[in-house]
């Protein structure tokens, strides 16, 4: 299925047609969880592939054999994705799940299991810079014509996976009655050891201290960078144009200001802080 240049919008999120059809996002809206299923949720370019080989690593106590055998797709697959519903069958329980769906959207067969959902957010100007190269490379985005332009859509909130601050603001009011465990893209930065230990508690999933270290050591982003199941080759160049970028391009922290003039600095915290301003939101960024 190409479908390459076909937008559906659904929940009125417009979503690249190419991964979504309105038949798998109603699949995904109305999907049966289960007590033991661990769900990954995450706005697009915000860490995604970096918590999936943790927890892939975390499930398999540091078991090298999973990463570097499955793609990440295979092992925690998306929800909303077309292939979801055909492998749901061949997927392993406990189910290790990931979706970049809105908190509106799957609330209601949320409310019916008691999934352990992870949400991991990372400063919005670092994911508007990564978001926009992938949209370049990607060819089921529309080509943003400078990064100005898409800066503006991302602040719109009319980008492909919608609002940013919405995303952010919708899983986070249902972080209790969810009990959701929430991290960042700069903690996992700043203490991956830490932040291993924490998720194998949240998890009831202990790991011993040598397999903490495997951990650390192969969810690097050099390490990451060369594993073919994770660093985006496997996708073929009819998909994804190589000669514009790196799935994997950077993976650090305030890269945002190599690409932010002090006018679209200024204009962004100001709507940040018109979304963002009067919410509890524990996580603070450094937006200047």
């Amino acid at each position: 299925m190409a479908r390459l240049d076909v937008t559906e919008v659904f929940a009125n999120v417009r979503l690249p047609g190419h991964l979504h059809t309105e038949s798998s996002l109603l699949f995904a809206s109305n999907f049966e969880f289960q007590d033991t299923d661990v769900l990954l949720v995450t706005y697009p370019k915000s860490g995604t592939t970096w918590m999936q080989e943790i927890l892939s690593l975390i499930r398999s106590n540091g078991d090298l054999e999973p990463i570097k055998s499955l793609p990440n797709w295979a092992r925690a697959p998306w929800l909303e994705h077309t292939y979801f519903q055909e492998q749901l069958p061949h997927i392993g329980c406990p189910r290790l799940l990931t979706t970049h769906l809105p908190q509106p959207v799957l609330a209601p067969a949320l409310k019916k299991a008691k999934p352990k959902v992870i949400y991991v957010a990372r400063n919005p100007k670092d994911v508007a810079v990564s978001y926009y190269h992938f949209q370049r490379m990607a060819k089921f985005f529309p080509d943003p014509a400078s990064f100005e332009d898409f800066l503006q859509d991302f602040m719109a909130g009319t980008v492909h996976y919608g609002s940013w601050f919405e995303h952010v603001k919708g899983w986070f009011s249902c972080r209790e009655e969810l009990g959701l465990f929430c991290i960042t893209y700069e903690q996992l930065h700043q203490d991956l050891k830490g932040c291993v230990e924490r998720l194998s508690a949240f998890l009831d999933h202990p790991v011993l201290p040598e397999q903490v270290g495997a951990i650390l050591e192969h969810c690097s982003f050099a390490v990451m960078k060369e594993n073919v199941m994770v660093n985006g080759t496997l996708v073929p160049p009819e998909i994804m144009d190589f000669q514009k970028g790196h799935f994997m391009r950077k993976g650090i922290v305030g890269d945002w200001r190599n690409h932010f003039c002090p006018h679209q600095s200024a204009r962004f915290n100001e709507k940040y802080q018109q979304e963002m301003g009067g919410h509890p939101w524990p996580f603070q960024w450094d937006l200047d």
